[in-house]
């Protein structure tokens, strides 16, 4: 079960504006689907979806795009092209855990990160703050029980001497071919995980739909048209592969729509008769 996993941002309308202004900012970057609904992009070969969603969820920091870059001039430009209408929540210059680092929240609200490492990597960023705070070693513990190819890659902890001592500092996993961060964040933030920043699996087949669904559902709460709550209160879209073939097919789509509008967990059986 080597599924594909991949972000989905919600957007109010302007996924597409939006996928443009990601794409003029990162070199090796294209839009791979436009539709009224979502657009797919890809940057330096990983897929995001933009999904416009409208006015019901606003991206927050709680999860954030993590860029590590090659250079201190590649680090500056793409923090620079980002900032364009945005706001810096940390400037970018050098910390104590990095030569080049900087933290800034994009014109579209969602937050990236963006430090000097030793190749180019981008991939999504958790943040457990408030009730979540202190489950970031579980989370990662979770997701790579629940996947095939996985494994937590990095683990740092708080030293002894602070008062967070033992919580996560920074960690790197990787959950099939998706790479994901996860750090506990101490203090009082005013945002959560929600809706906004979701993560796709794609499945071939109902066992598989059927496996993610079960597994990521424990301690957490279903939803409507393949969306998911874990026990962690992240969003996860457990999707069937054919749906994209199915939803291209004028005669079928509508058809298609108003099965899966249905639904709380996909039934590919259901999609195909529809």
């Amino acid at each position: 079960m080597n599924n594909s996993i991949h972000p989905c941002i919600w957007f109010d309308g302007n996924a597409k504006e939006a996928a443009e202004f990601y794409c003029s900012v990162f070199a090796n970057a294209k839009i791979t689907t436009d539709t009224p609904m979502l657009v797919n992009f890809e940057i330096w070969g990983k897929k995001f979806m933009g999904l416009n969603g409208g006015p019901m969820f606003k991206i927050n920091p709680s999860i954030s795009i993590f860029v590590y870059c090659k250079t201190v001039e590649q680090t500056d430009e793409i923090y620079n092209g980002l900032a364009a209408g945005g706001e810096p929540l940390m400037a970018i210059g050098k910390y104590e855990w990095s030569e080049r680092y900087g933290w800034i929240k994009d014109k579209y609200g969602l937050t990236w990160q963006i430090m000097l490492g030793t190749e180019e990597k981008i991939c999504p960023s958790l943040l457990f703050t408030g009730s979540t705070f202190g489950r970031a070693e579980e989370a990662m513990k979770f997701y790579t029980s629940i996947f095939d190819v996985a494994s937590i890659t990095n683990l740092q902890h708080y030293p002894g001497q602070t008062p967070f001592a033992g919580k996560v500092l920074f960690s790197e996993s990787k959950l099939n071919n998706f790479d994901l961060i996860a750090m506990d964040g101490p203090g009082e933030h005013a945002f959560a995980f929600n809706e906004a920043l979701s993560f796709v699996v794609t499945c071939d087949t109902q066992d598989e739909i059927d496996h993610y669904w079960n597994k990521l559902t424990e301690g957490g709460q279903e939803s409507r048209c393949g969306w998911l709550k874990d026990q962690f209160g992240i969003s996860w879209q457990i999707v069937p592969a054919i749906l994209g073939k199915l939803m291209t097919d004028p005669e079928k789509a509508p058809r298609v729509m108003q099965a899966f509008m249905q639904m709380t967990k996909f039934d590919i059986e259901k999609l195909k008769q529809a």
